[in-house]
């Protein structure tokens, strides 16, 4: 690998660099400040359905949902009260490397374990075949279900609600994902992944749905989260609405709290880091505009010309994930891939993961892989590039925009000054210099 990136450690790249400030945004950012109340009082449609002595399973798997232990522990604590016996179960297809321990040990790494829930977690991998999609004209995928599951009195499902970044539908990422994904464990992840999109946007929340109906599912627990990645809902959803009416309404609430770039049209968009701890797919499709997958239409907005990506998360421990939506990497950030790991995440993923692993353009340092975007959006007078630079795509509230942007920075309702402009700085081996108040000034 080095003697392949070493064949441009030597080439450069000038371009006129806008002068840039620091800016603010603000969202509509509902908080929920009672997160184990919120809980207990939607959970109290449990009220009458929990047995004596019912073993009831709480689904856990999604990354980075915030408090998700005081969520699942005051979920159990209900389920206590009512007489039942409550347990974590992990639910996250063949992530933790297809096994029980790898999940149990994903799960720990997020927080939740049986100190800070309160409940046991019961990892397994055996799922059981309950039923098949499709007909002879159509035929669908085969639906697994955790043994686990199955053999539980009862099952809660609680997932966050959200976009996901694969496809567009009106059931995204959520309960039935969690469900029909997680539940099905690592075969069921398998099949409905071997679909392609098709099968997430179409199979996946029927998959769901038949699930629901082989278990004894009591509710769902829809959680959604603001642009600043706080909790600001908690919804109790009956079986019926997971992958249903209830749980599309719920997406659109989602969509309308998330964070977005605050300009509709971006010459070049410099990103500090891409990784696995900021979204599946290194950087969020839903922030920077790109799908990237044949067969799924791209978004309307916003139209970024140029991604450069100067680093990669050391959380990612290599793995690449969504390089390919990039245009321009660093070399700095090139060193750090670890390909076996990148393909074979793009191997699991499939047609999703095709264009998304392939390898952009590596340039030796940050001012010439921006100089690079410069020289290569397609505007015809580089001197007016429009550029903004973010951390990464999941923190959005601060910035940093070009001078070129002025105007509308100032005609923006959610954005405020926090900077005059300044000149990119760089030191000896052309790397960006961090500027004060968090994210870097420019030369």
């Amino acid at each position: 690998m080095d003697s392949f990136l070493n064949q441009i450690r030597d080439l450069q790249c000038e371009a006129p660099l806008p002068r840039m400030l620091r800016v603010r945004q603000r969202f509509d950012a509902p908080v929920v400040d009672d997160v184990a109340g919120a809980v207990k009082e939607q959970l109290e449609v449990l009220e009458g359905k929990v047995t004596p002595g019912m073993r009831v399973g709480i689904t856990a798997g999604s990354r980075g949902i915030a408090n998700i232990a005081a969520i699942l522990r005051a979920a159990g604590e209900v389920v206590r009260r009512l007489g039942g016996e409550p347990f974590i179960l992990p639910a996250m297809g063949s992530h933790g490397g297809a096994t029980a321990d790898g999940q149990r040990k994903v799960l720990e790494g997020y927080g939740v374990t049986p100190d800070t829930t309160g409940m046991e977690i019961v990892s397994s991998m055996d799922v059981r075949q309950v039923g098949q999609l499709g007909d002879d004209s159509d035929p669908g995928p085969a639906v697994y279900m955790s043994v686990t599951a199955l053999d539980a009195g009862a099952l809660i499902i609680c997932n966050r609600v959200k976009a996901h970044t694969d496809f567009r539908g009106t059931i995204e990422s959520g309960l039935a994902k969690i469900t029909a994904i997680g539940l099905g464990k690592h075969q069921g992840a398998k099949t409905i992944h071997s679909f392609g999109t098709r099968g997430l946007a179409y199979w996946m929340p029927r998959a769901a749905k038949l699930m629901v109906k082989q278990a004894h599912v009591l509710c769902g627990i829809g959680i959604l989260e603001n642009a600043y990645d706080q909790t600001a809902g908690i919804v109790a959803v009956p079986p019926d609405d997971i992958g249903g009416a209830g749980e599309a309404r719920l997406l659109e609430e989602a969509k309308r709290l998330m964070a977005s770039l605050p300009f509709d049209d971006i010459d070049v968009l410099v990103v500090d880091e891409i990784g696995k701890n900021v979204s599946g797919t290194g950087m969020d499709t839903n922030i920077i505009g790109r799908m990237m997958i044949r067969g799924v239409p791209e978004f309307e907005r916003p139209n970024v010309r140029i991604i450069v990506v100067r680093d990669l998360t050391e959380e990612s421990h290599g793995n690449g994930a969504g390089i390919g939506l990039a245009d321009v990497l660093t070399l700095r950030a090139a060193r750090k891939l670890d390909l076996r790991s990148t393909y074979i995440n793009g191997l699991t993923s499939g047609i999703g993961g095709v264009q998304r692993v392939k390898l952009p353009l590596f340039l030796p340092s940050d001012v010439d892989a921006i100089c690079a975007g410069i020289l290569m959006c397609g505007r015809g007078d580089p001197d007016n590039a429009r550029v903004v630079r973010i951390k990464n795509t999941l923190e959005l509230s601060e910035l940093w925009v070009s001078e070129t942007l002025l105007d509308q920075v100032r005609a923006h309702p959610r954005l405020e000054i926090l900077s005059e402009p300044r000149r990119w700085e760089f030191d000896a081996d052309g790397n960006v210099v961090e500027a004060e108040a968090g994210v870097s000034a420019g030369r």
